[in-house]
């Protein structure tokens, strides 16, 4: 056959040629690169759920260039939000959340309803990571194309949630997804965070467990706006009845919510995917009567509030702990406190009119 060259290294005609290496590099270096917010933007707004991903990744960052881009990001996604059901679910380790998400997120799904899952994971006080998998234990709703569960570190943030879940929230919404999930860590009466960021906050019990009266407090009764009595399945079904029973009369000793709606008691199995229906249908009572009274939308807004003073109170925090000579005087008088030759108080109080003075002379 007769090239154009007698060169050894000219394509012969007809036969295709591999690629070259570089080109394999080049195409391996634009999948790690990190896009821009305009291209993470374009592909939540097209339904790509690996731009959603790394977005979240990106606002879950604390490096300051990525925080500009993710406020950009946020920014562009506000106009979009706010079109879904937000539902924070909570109960101690071991009432089965996972397993109920999973059972509620595969009936919604089934619905034609799309849904997301933020799943908060208990960090490790040591190696800081996420102890627990929420997606090895949802093996049927990470399946389901209409479904998509994000789980987070909570780190050392209260509440039960982790630090950017209003921000994952708003992209969640932009991408067009109609019920968000909330599962917190599940550590009590502190999970008052959660209850701040969704309009629907649910409270899972069981039977059985010795804990009907140690569930039976102030706090958490008030937030809850339904409780949902789980694994009544088999032998635990009559004990789930009585336990219904004990939270109904406990509930009326409470005072009338702001909302105007009674919260409401019942029973359900995760594992035989009873009782679900009646949940979302609790659900979507509690959001037409509180849609129609306003208190859906004034809820929403005051949310928002929360969510502009928490964002001054972090900005604050990095700011004051990033500055260089702050951080160096830290590590001063915590050596002071720990010999003794200061108290903690005053320490601390040095410290601001340090940081302030410095701030005041800087200006």
């Amino acid at each position: 056959m007769e090239t154009t060259s007698g060169s050894a290294l000219n394509e012969r005609e007809g036969v295709a040629q591999p690629q070259s290496i570089s080109g394999r590099v080049n195409d391996l270096l634009r999948k790690r690169r990190q896009p821009t917010p305009d291209e993470l933007l374009r592909g939540i707004f097209a339904g790509d759920i690996s731009a959603l991903s790394r977005a979240i990744t990106l606002i879950e960052s604390r490096n300051a260039g990525h925080q500009q881009q993710a406020a950009e990001i946020i920014q562009a996604c506000l106009p979009k939000s706010g079109n879904s059901v937000r539902i924070g679910i909570t109960g101690v380790p071991g009432v089965g959340k996972s397993t109920f998400i999973e059972a509620f997120g595969t009936f919604l799904t089934g619905l034609g309803k799309k849904v997301a899952v933020l799943a908060v994971d208990p960090s490790s006080s040591i190696s800081h990571g996420s102890i627990l998998g929420d997606k090895t234990r949802m093996e049927e709703l990470v399946k389901d194309p209409n479904a998509y569960i994000r789980p987070s570190a909570s780190g050392d943030t209260l509440g039960g949630v982790a630090a950017k879940t209003r921000e994952t929230i708003t992209l969640c919404e932009a991408f067009g997804f109609e019920v968000i999930i909330i599962e917190t860590v599940g550590v009590g009466q502190s999970e008052t965070a959660v209850h701040g960021m969704v309009d629907f906050f649910l409270l899972l019990k069981i039977a059985g467990a010795g804990d009907e009266l140690q569930g039976i407090k102030r706090g958490i009764m008030e937030m809850a706006d339904a409780i949902v009595i789980n694994k009544a399945d088999g032998d635990n079904i009559k004990k789930a009845g009585l336990a219904r029973v004990e939270f109904v009369r406990a509930l009326h000793l409470f005072p009338p919510k702001e909302s105007g709606w009674t919260p409401t008691v019942t029973t359900c199995s995760a594992t035989e995917k009873t009782g679900i229906r009646d949940v979302w249908e609790t659900i979507g009572k509690f959001i037409e009567k509180t849609t129609a009274s306003g208190y859906f939308e004034e809820q929403r807004a005051k949310q928002d509030i929360a969510w502009f003073r928490q964002t001054i109170d972090q900005s604050i925090r990095s700011h004051f702990y990033g500055d260089p000579s702050t951080s160096a005087k830290v590590e001063q008088l915590a050596a002071l406190i720990k010999s003794r030759q200061i108290s903690p108080f005053a320490a601390a109080e040095e410290l601001l009119n340090d940081y302030f003075g410095k701030r005041n002379q800087d200006s």
